[in-house]
């Protein structure tokens, strides 16, 4: 499918995998709003992209600005075709020492931020007749020691994913989980990594090619992995 003139909202479009996402479907014609609290570094990407695009400083966790943020897509650039839900936060650590605001975190971004941004922007994919791409992480399959915030979150994400899919079994609209591995992001420690992880890069190829495909393909679960066994 021609993804030339579609309309793309990426959220935590301001590094990694979204920044990637968004250079990637704006390569591909797309207008793209991107979305995340960092509105310098949104400016700086967009200043480097040929396709048109919109900045909207938002956070995801905060479910009246992400309608107030959807609403001025809506105005500026026409609907909604194409949702790229990425926005996450990886907080806390072992659950005898954490912090509990910060395992809290975990989940008002990276599962109520997708909850918030798809509620507010899916009246526009259902009219478009477009897809909801949701970024979650195979954590959510295979639960790493000392994540168990950011475990909880995408096993929540993958979930609801999964039941937007079936309230939407008789309409037009593709509901895609992409679930990668190791990342080189901020959201990383890098330092102390001895195993070989992706570029985001990676990651954004696999998404434009999941809404590349043929209308009636559907890509439901994508897992997105090095070449190393988790």
């Amino acid at each position: 499918m021609d993804l030339s003139g579609k309309v793309a909202v990426v959220t935590g479009a301001s590094s990694g995998i979204g920044e990637a996402t968004a250079r990637a479907l704006a390569r591909e014609g797309c207008a793209v709003a991107l979305v995340a609290r960092r509105e310098e570094r949104l400016e700086e990407i967009a200043a480097e992209i040929e396709s048109k695009t919109l900045v909207a400083p938002t956070d995801v966790a905060d479910d009246a600005a992400v309608a107030a943020t959807v609403e001025t897509i809506r105005e500026e650039l026409g609907g909604i075709d194409v949702l790229v839900n990425n926005a996450g936060v990886a907080r806390g650590g072992p659950v005898e020492s954490a912090d509990l605001s910060a395992l809290r975190r975990n989940v008002r971004v990276n599962l109520e931020g997708v909850m918030n941004v798809t509620h507010a922007a899916l009246p526009d994919v259902l009219e478009s007749g477009g897809d909801v791409v949701t970024v979650s992480s195979l954590s959510a399959r295979f639960p790493q020691e000392g994540g168990s915030g950011y475990t909880a979150s995408k096993f929540g994400v993958n979930g609801f994913c999964r039941s937007l899919r079936k309230e939407l079994s008789d309409e037009p609209v593709r509901v895609t989980i992409v679930m990668p591995g190791p990342v080189v992001t901020e959201l990383n420690d890098w330092e102390h990594w001895d195993g070989r992880a992706m570029d985001p890069a990676d990651v954004a190829e696999t998404i434009v090619f999941a809404l590349s495909r043929p209308d009636h393909v559907e890509l439901t679960d994508i897992g997105v992995n090095t070449t190393e066994k988790l």
